[in-house]
């Protein structure tokens, strides 16, 4: 067997590890699973947007979704008197002419400071160009997991936040 120069062997290692590397990242998401899409596409949900909900205790929320199929949502802490929740953390999945998801957040007691339960919103969603609007509903979990009432339907609208 011939022997190669340790320069040699660190080139030939970078281009296989790149090249692997790459079949990996066009290949699958997050997740893990296959990506059902080529690694040219791109869902138009993917960016950053400002999100008005009608029926929530504070109306404004900052959306990203990304192209592994992940997202978070954030709004401000003093925008509910009576807790203090955490940014929430989803997943979304691509249905074609709209997508569906769901996000997490924790939630605290602001007088005693502890864990009081969890908060999930379930949505759908249409995009079109930078604005998009969706339907979804909140439903809280005491800290025993335990629904606490009904699901609260929550209708929103976005617009996508844009170089200037």
């Amino acid at each position: 067997m011939k022997k190669h120069s340790k320069p040699r062997r660190l080139f030939l290692l970078a281009i296989i590890l790149g090249s692997g590397a790459s079949t990996i990242a066009a290949g699958s998401d997050a997740s893990g699973q296959a990506s059902p899409y080529p690694a040219q596409h791109v869902s138009p949900i993917v960016g950053t947007w400002i999100v008005k909900h009608r029926n929530a205790p504070f109306p404004f929320h900052m959306y990203v979704f990304n192209a592994d199929h992940t997202m978070q949502q954030a709004n401000p802490d003093a925008g509910d008197a009576q807790t203090s929740d955490s940014d929430g953390k989803g997943v979304w999945a691509d249905k074609g002419d709209h997508l569906v998801g769901k996000w997490v957040e924790i939630i605290a007691n602001r007088s005693t400071h502890k864990y009081s339960g969890s908060g999930e919103f379930t949505y759908d969603i249409v995009v079109n160009g930078d604005k998009l609007t969706g339907s979804g509903s909140f439903l809280a979990f005491d800290a025993e997991g335990t629904s606490v009432g009904r699901p609260l339907p929550s209708p929103f609208t976005g617009t996508r936040v844009t170089v200037p």
